[in-house]
């Protein structure tokens, strides 16, 4: 069976048993909205998420902007054109072949002010690219940065390949013996690169 007939019998077989439905919520309220939704998303970037921002000049060479953050980097994972890389995650067979990244650098399309989240489209034939590295490098240009999430949703457009995520900071927990720790469950860092 294939995975769409699948999703369609698992909704099929809800609905079927669905006993009491309700009204969807009222989203008519006022959204946070931010005069500089640039200025908000690099402060929460830095304060809340835990990432480092940079914001890229004009005569700023990317790949200098990011061997400068990630100087000790052997492994540098792209596809995105213009970034120099060791590893293409079109070109590799699996995603084991990942393993080892120092660096993955990755392209968002949607920013959001409200909570530092970029909406990371699915552009790449391995996905693992962006979970499986040490340090994540995003790059956004500031005309798609938004201030709140409404806004973030209604801009996305699903890729191709039909996965994509939003991506705040680096993975972080509290739960072992209350001590916060980073690079968790997938990277230790991420910069994000507004341009």
């Amino acid at each position: 069976m294939n995975s769409q007939k699948t999703k369609d019998s698992i909704l099929s077989n809800l609905r079927r048993n669905v006993r009491e439905t309700y009204d969807k919520p009222d989203l008519s309220f006022a959204k946070l909205e931010y005069p500089d939704p640039v200025a908000a998303f690099i402060k929460t970037a830095t304060s809340s998420a835990g990432a480092k921002v940079i914001e890229m000049k004009e005569e700023d060479d990317i790949n200098d902007l990011i061997r400068t953050a990630y100087p000790n980097a052997k492994t540098i994972a792209s596809n995105i054109a213009g970034v120099k890389a060791d590893k293409d995650p079109d070109t590799v067979k699996t995603p084991q072949e990942l393993d080892g990244t120092d660096v993955s650098v990755v392209l968002g399309t949607i920013g959001c002010a409200e909570n530092a989240c970029v909406w990371i489209p699915q552009t790449m034939e391995q996905r693992a690219v962006c979970f499986i590295c040490e340090y994540l490098v995003i790059i956004i240009d500031k005309n798609n940065i938004v201030s709140n999430m409404h806004e973030a949703y209604a801009r996305i457009e699903m890729p191709e390949k039909g996965f994509g995520a939003f991506i705040s900071g680096p993975s972080k927990t509290a739960d072992i013996e209350q001590s916060l720790v980073y690079g968790a469950q997938s990277f230790c860092g991420v910069t994000i690169i507004i341009r």
